[in-house]
C-alpha cells in the first residue's frame, strides 16, 4: 500500500503540471513546455533549425523573419523549435513552418542525433540558446531581429555564434569597435534586410489631414539603454498633434514589461490616438503615414527606405554616436512638436542626408535582393558545415 502511495504523488504531480500548462492561466510569457510527443523518437526532415525558446510577447522578434524562412524552406527546408505550444501554434498558422514543442533539452538532443540538421539560426540572444549552441555538428548563425544603434546591439554574445548574419557595414562597423577580442570581417556576412523585400502596402492616407506616426520602443531592461519616451515624450506628443494631424500610435509590445509607469503612460497614449496599430504589419503603419516620430531603436532604420522624414526623440540616457544619429534630428524634451513636424513635413531639411544613409546601414535596398543574399548565406554556411563536418569526422577516425 505504502508503494502505491509513492508511486502515486509524481503521477497526481505531473498530473496537475499538465492541467496548470494547458489552462488559459498561464502567463503569456512564460513558456508553457508542452511537448509535441509524436514527435519524439523521429528525425527533424529539413536541413535547418530556427530556435526559438520565448513565449508569444516576443513575437515582434521572429515575424520579420517570416518571408524569408519560407524561402529558406522552400529550399532547404526550414523546422521551427519552441518551448511554448501557444507561440508555435501562431508561427505555423501565420507562416505555415514545421513547429515543434519540445520541453526540455534531452528531447532535443534525441531528435537531432537522429536527424541530419545542419544550420541553426537565432534571432535574439536569450541566453536559453545554450540549449541548442551547444551542438557541434551544426553552424549557428544570429539573425537579429532589426539593426539599430542601440547599445545592445553591441553584445559579447556574438562570439557564441559561427556567424552573424548583418543588414550592412554599419553594423559590422559598430561590432568591430564595440566587441574585445572578435574577429568581425571574418564572422559576419552582410545580407541586407530581406524583411524589407515585402511590397509596400497601398497607403491608405486620411484626405483632410496629413498622418504622423508615433512607434515608440519599450523601457528597455537595462538603463544604460533607456531609450523609451512614453514618459518623457507621448503626452506632449499627442497633445500637440491632436486635431491638426492624424495620429497613428503604434506601441512597442513590452511596454510596461520592467517598468509599470510606463504601461500607464502606453494605456494613456492609446486613449488619444486616432488608431493604435498592434494588429497589422510595420509596413501597414509605415505606409499610411507621412512622418515618424520614434526613439533610438531599429524602427528608424526600417522607415529609412521610403524616404519620408524622420523624427528621433532624445532620451535621458546618452544618445550612442553614430552617423544615423548624427544626421537625423533628435526631438527634445519640451520642445514645440507641433512646429517640428511641420518644418519636417514641409521642408524635410534631412532628406539628402538620410539617403546617403541607405547602402551603409541596409546595403542593396532593390527589392528581392537582400532576400537571395540571405539564401545564397544559408547554403554557403551548410557546404562549409559540410566540408568541415567531414573533416572533423576523418580527424577523429585516424586520430592527432
Amino acid at each position: 500500500m505504502a508503494d502505491s502511495r509513492v508511486g502515486l504523488v509524481p503521477r497526481l504531480r505531473q498530473w496537475a503540471i499538465g492541467r496548470i500548462r494547458r489552462s488559459r492561466f498561464l502567463p503569456v510569457g512564460m513558456p508553457d513546455k508542452r511537448t509535441d510527443e509524436d514527435r519524439l523518437g523521429r528525425p527533424f526532415s529539413q536541413t535547418v533549425l530556427v530556435y526559438f525558446p520565448n513565449g508569444a510577447d516576443a513575437l515582434y522578434q521572429l515575424r520579420p523573419w517570416f518571408a524569408a524562412l519560407q524561402a529558406l524552406d522552400a529550399t532547404h527546408g526550414v523546422v521551427a523549435v519552441f518551448k511554448d505550444s501557444r507561440t508555435a501554434a501562431i508561427v505555423r498558422a501565420e507562416s505555415g513552418l514545421d513547429c515543434v514543442t519540445l520541453a526540455r533539452y534531452g528531447q532535443l538532443d534525441e531528435i537531432l542525433a537522429l536527424s541530419d540538421v545542419k544550420l541553426a539560426l537565432y534571432v535574439n540572444h536569450d541566453p536559453i540558446n545554450f540549449e541548442c549552441l551547444r551542438f557541434t555538428s551544426l553552424v549557428h548563425v544570429y539573425l537579429g531581429h532589426g539593426d539599430s544603434d542601440k547599445g545592445v546591439s553591441i553584445s559579447n554574445q556574438v562570439k557564441a555564434y559561427d556567424f552573424c548574419f548583418l543588414a550592412g557595414q554599419a553594423a559590422l562597423d559598430r561590432t568591430r569597435a564595440g566587441v574585445m577580442l572578435y574577429d568581425a570581417p571574418a564572422r559576419s556576412v552582410l545580407i541586407g534586410q530581406p524583411q524589407l523585400d515585402a511590397p509596400a502596402p497601398v497607403a491608405a492616407p486620411d484626405p483632410n489631414r496629413r498622418t504622423v506616426l508615433y512607434a515608440p520602443t519599450w523601457e528597455a531592461s537595462q538603463p544604460s539603454v533607456s531609450y523609451g519616451s512614453l514618459l518623457t515624450h507621448g503626452a506632449a506628443i499627442m497633445d500637440a498633434l491632436a486635431g491638426t494631424y492624424r495620429v497613428i500610435y503604434r506601441p512597442h509590445p513590452l511596454n510596461g514589461v520592467i517598468d509599470p509607469a510606463y504601461g500607464e503612460a502606453d494605456a494613456a497614449v492609446r486613449a488619444r490616438a486616432d488608431r493604435v496599430d498592434t494588429d497589422v504589419p510595420l509596413e501597414r503603419s509605415f505606409a499610411d503615414a507621412d512622418l515618424l516620430i520614434t526613439d533610438v531603436s531599429a524602427v528608424t532604420l526600417n522607415w529609412l527606405p521610403g524616404g519620408k522624414p524622420v523624427l528621433v526623440t532624445r532620451p535621458h540616457v546618452p544618445v550612442p554616436p553614430s552617423r544615423l544619429m548624427d544626421t537625423l534630428p533628435l526631438l527634445d524634451e519640451g520642445a514645440d512638436v507641433a512646429a517640428v513636424v511641420a518644418e519636417h513635413l514641409t521642408a524635410d531639411p534631412t532628406a539628402a542626408a538620410r539617403r546617403e544613409l541607405l547602402e551603409y546601414y541596409l546595403g542593396d535596398t532593390t527589392p528581392g535582393v537582400a532576400t537571395q543574399r540571405f539564401l545564397q548565406a544559408c547554403t554557403d554556411a551548410i557546404e562549409l558545415r559540410d566540408r568541415t563536418w567531414a573533416e572533423h569526422r576523418a580527424l577523429g577516425a585516424t586520430g592527432p
